[in-house]
């Protein structure tokens, strides 16, 4: 007899799986956070602006706010608090677009810099720890699948 779908009996459906897996990582990353002082959303900012344009020179030119606003998929206005609330901790700076005398572009300082490579190896430490409950072929074989649904749905 087969088993109703929401028996408690019924295998948990993946998205489900997924979604708490996602929820305790990110709570984790959270709280690895405050002790730099920064939020989420604030590291996603960094993230973004070290990403940014480079220069020919191989230089940082930074990203515009507007570009900025769109890679996080924010508001322009939210994005300035953020990049304010950066600078005010001396993580960004803003520094004139040599192609257009109107606008500025943000760029990482050097403790910007610092702080966003301490604050990515805390999280590969993190995840280590988290994912350490899987076998070596396991971690490989999860992150080969999620690289494919990364690729296939941008």
């Amino acid at each position: 007899m087969p088993v109703p779908a929401d028996s408690p009996a019924s295998p948990p459906e993946l998205g489900d799986l997924m979604h708490v897996a996602f929820r305790r990582l990110r709570r984790g990353w959270g709280e690895q956070l405050a002790p730099f002082g920064l939020t989420p959303y604030q590291f996603r900012a960094l993230q973004a602006v070290a990403g940014g344009v480079a220069a020919a020179d191989g230089a940082a030119e930074g990203l515009r706010l507007k570009d900025l606003a769109e890679r996080l998929r924010i508001a322009p206005r939210s994005a300035t608090e953020v990049i304010d609330q950066l600078q005010d901790q001396g993580l960004v700076e803003r520094r004139p677009d040599p192609a257009d005398r109107r606008a500025t572009r943000i760029v990482l300082t050097e403790d910007g810099t610092r702080v966003r490579e301490q604050v990515r190896e805390e999280r590969r430490r993190q995840a280590g720890d988290y994912f350490s409950v899987l076998s070596e072929e396991d971690r490989a074989e999860l992150a080969r699948i999620l690289s494919e649904l990364v690729r296939s749905h941008p």
